[in-house]
């Protein structure tokens, strides 16, 4: 008897092993009965009315000058400059020698 209790111990336990390591297996048998199937009608929507692009505006006319010129610009700023520190130094001269007013 311990000798038929150890080997149903034993089979019973390899059973579980081999159990647990076997695939997942499904078997499934169909029959071709088709179902019931039911659909709603399709909703048709209008689609969205078209996109309207308008024209670009005109392009803006800029008045283009000749003398529009950096350089010129430039040499304007200089000559007053140096025409204002001339007269800067006419008038300190001027007040120097004068300066007095007759006394």
């Amino acid at each position: 008897m311990n000798k038929t209790m150890v080997g149903l111990v034993l089979g019973a336990a390899a059973l579980a092993a081999s159990t647990a390591a076997s695939a997942h297996v499904d078997l499934a048998v169909g029959i071709g009965v088709p179902g019931v199937a039911y659909a709603p009608k399709p909703e048709y929507v209008a689609p969205p009315p078209p996109v309207a692009y308008a024209p670009p505006p005109p392009p803006v006319a800029l008045a283009y000058r000749d003398d529009d010129d950096w350089r010129a610009r430039e040499w304007r700023e200089h000559e007053w400059r140096e025409h204002e520190r001339r007269e800067h130094r006419w008038r300190e001269r001027e007040w120097r020698d004068h300066g007095d007013w007759g006394n």
